[in-house]
C-alpha cells in the first residue's frame, strides 16, 4: 500500500506577520512543515507540497535538508485561486505514484493527534470502498459546519468566511481528508469543471466538494481525539494557543 499526502501550503503567512512563508513559520521551535512531516511519517509514503512561487525556492531548500527529502516534491501554485485548485495541482505528479489513497491536510493543522491519524489509517486500506473519509469535531461557534440529512449524509458545508449563517454549535472538519484514487483523480476534476468561486473570498473552495461527492458516493466521518485538532494557525493568537496546547501534550 502507498499513501500520498498533499499539503496545500501556498500561504504567505501575512496574518501571522511572518517574514517567512507560512509553512516555515515556527510553532514551539519547529516549522509547520517539519511538524506535518513528522506527524504523517509512519502513515504516508510520498508528500507533495503546494507552494507559492515567491517562496518556492526557500521551501524547496528547507525540504531538501529534511531527512525524508527523497519522498517530498514541491509544486508551485502560480495564482492564489483557492484550496481546490491547490489540491488539484497534486494530480499530475501524484498519478505517477499510483497511490492506494490520497490524504490532504492544511499546512497549519499541526495539532492533529496521533490517535486520530491512526484511526484514519485504519479506515483507508487499499480496498477502501468509501470515496472519502475524514475526522470531524463538535465545537461551539464553528468556523465550518456540516449540515446533514436524516440518514447522516452531508448535505451542505457552511463557511463563516463566506458569510454563511452559522449555528451556535456545529460539526467541523479539521483540515484532514482521505480520498480514494477515483475520488481524487476522477471525481475531483469533474467537480472542478463547474464549481463557482466563493461569494466573499472569490476563491474556489475544496470543502463544497464533500457534499457534492456525498450525493453519489460514500463519505464517512468519525470523531477526532480532541477539539484542539481543528484549530488552524492563521493569527498570532492561534499560534500562541496551539503552542500552549502542544506543550501541555508534551509535543513540543
Amino acid at each position: 500500500m502507498s499513501r500520498l499526502l498533499v499539503i496545500p501550503a501556498a500561504g504567505l503567512g501575512s496574518r501571522l506577520g511572518s517574514s517567512v512563508p507560512k509553512v516555515l513559520v515556527q510553532v514551539a521551535g519547529t516549522s509547520m512543515l517539519d511538524r506535518i512531516l513528522h506527524l504523517y511519517r509512519q502513515s504516508v509514503d510520498r508528500v507533495i507540497v503546494i507552494v507559492n512561487p515567491n517562496s518556492a525556492e526557500m521551501v524547496r531548500r528547507h525540504a531538501a535538508a529534511h531527512p525524508d527529502a527523497a519522498r517530498i516534491e514541491c509544486v508551485e501554485q502560480l495564482a492564489p485561486t483557492g484550496m481546490l485548485d491547490a489540491i488539484l495541482l497534486g494530480i499530475p505528479a501524484g498519478a505517477g505514484y499510483r497511490p492506494s489513497n490520497i490524504w490532504v491536510t492544511w499546512c497549519d493543522q499541526v495539532a492533529v493527534h496521533p490517535k486520530t491519524i491512526e484511526r484514519l489509517a485504519a479506515r483507508t486500506s487499499p480496498q477502501m470502498e468509501d470515496a472519502m473519509v475524514l475526522p470531524t469535531v463538535r465545537q461551539r461557534q464553528p468556523y465550518i459546519h456540516s449540515e446533514r440529512a436524516h440518514d447522516g449524509r452531508i448535505l451542505r458545508v457552511l463557511h463563516r468566511r463566506e458569510g454563511d449563517v452559522m449555528p451556535e454549535t456545529g460539526e467541523s472538519d479539521m483540515g484532514l481528508f482521505a480520498l480514494s484514487p477515483k475520488a481524487y483523480f476522477e471525481r475531483l476534476p469533474e467537480y472542478a469543471e463547474s464549481v463557482e468561486v466563493g461569494r466573499a473570498t472569490r476563491e474556489r473552495n475544496f470543502l463544497p466538494f464533500i457534499p457534492w461527492l456525498a450525493r453519489t458516493e460514500v463519505v464517512t466521518t468519525f470523531p477526532s481525539e480532541s477539539p484542539m485538532e481543528a484549530v488552524g494557525i492563521n493569527t498570532p493568537e492561534e499560534l500562541a494557543t496551539i503552542e500552549s496546547y502542544l506543550r501541555s501534550m508534551g509535543s513540543e
